[in-house]
């Protein structure tokens, strides 16, 4: 267990949102709703995080967050039936995406870079919806379609070249493009073409991206997998997170969220239990999170 700081005044603080479909929408928005079911005060200095990180499923939870929604009404939206309708399922399943990355993953002497230009050769391949009709789904996701004054980085991968890129709003890339780039899952969705690039679903690289934040001293992360998820790196995501140079703690999904969340983290039926799962666990974790952050 990561040891709280002794003082958090005058850090800089991240909040780390990491990838997992729309059951990790749906789990880190019950999270954050928990907490300030429990500890308003942990709440709000979550939210009030200095910087905000968001990959993949937690690109669109930074959005959210961005645009000054209360976290309730972000809640409900997850409960809403209207805002379900508004998703489209993928036709496809996490097992049947996996197997489009294993030969990219199991070529010998490649780079990380290089196997990610193999994934986006075969995500740029794939048959799948239309890029407007996914936009479209993005656009209804955010309740604002701005940058928000606040420090927000999403984060996606050129297809072409298979490096990270951190969207922010200096980027001169619209807010609605970055998420859709950052949530485009290879065969699942479109890469999301931005000016003459591709871009890709960040999470491909690392669900958390925790090197987008080493400017901070103090990063939480909410992860919407079990802590002992294997990685196709080799390297599992706690590791990545205790790697971080400052002080970090960590809220994976427990045993009751991933059996929550189903078997399709991308079936929008996952919404409504992943959300509930979130919140109760947040109201678990609220304590430990308090205790962390010192208030």
């Amino acid at each position: 267990m990561p040891t709280p700081p002794r003082d958090v005044t005058g850090t800089k603080r991240a909040l780390v949102l990491a990838g997992g479909g729309l059951a990790g929408i749906a789990w880190e928005t019950g999270m954050l709703t928990g907490i300030a079911d429990v500890e308003p005060a942990a709440a709000h200095a979550l939210l009030d995080s200095d910087v905000v990180l968001g990959t993949s499923a937690g690109s669109t939870v930074a959005a959210q967050l961005g645009s000054g929604t209360p976290i309730e009404e972000l809640f409900a939206r997850q409960l809403s039936d209207e805002a379900g309708a508004a998703e489209i399922h993928p036709g496809v399943s996490v097992d049947a995406i996996s197997e489009l990355f294993l030969a990219a993953m199991l070529t010998p002497g490649a780079t990380r870079e290089q196997k990610l230009q193999q994934i986006g050769a075969v995500a740029a391949a794939t048959d799948t919806v239309a890029e407007p009709v996914r936009r479209a789904v993005i656009e209804h996701r955010l309740p604002s379609h701005d940058w928000p004054a606040r420090d927000l980085r999403i984060t996606g991968i050129d297809i072409a070249t298979g490096e990270l890129v951190v969207f922010d709003r200096t980027s001169g890339v619209g807010l609605v493009d970055a998420v859709a780039a950052s949530c485009a899952v290879p065969g699942a969705w479109p890469p999301v073409t931005i000016g003459d690039r591709s871009y890709m679903d960040g999470g491909v690289r690392s669900t958390v991206n925790m090197s987008a934040v080493t400017d901070c001293d103090v990063a939480v992360a909410l992860v919407p997998s079990g802590a002992d998820t294997p990685s196709p790196w080799g390297s599992a995501t706690i590791e990545e997170i205790d790697a971080f140079p400052g002080t970090t703690l960590a809220v994976f999904a427990d045993a009751e969220a991933l059996a929550a969340f189903g078997p399709n983290p991308l079936d929008p039926a996952c919404r409504a239990p992943s959300a509930h799962a979130g919140r109760a666990q947040g109201r678990r974790e609220a304590r430990r999170v308090a205790d962390f952050l010192g208030v």
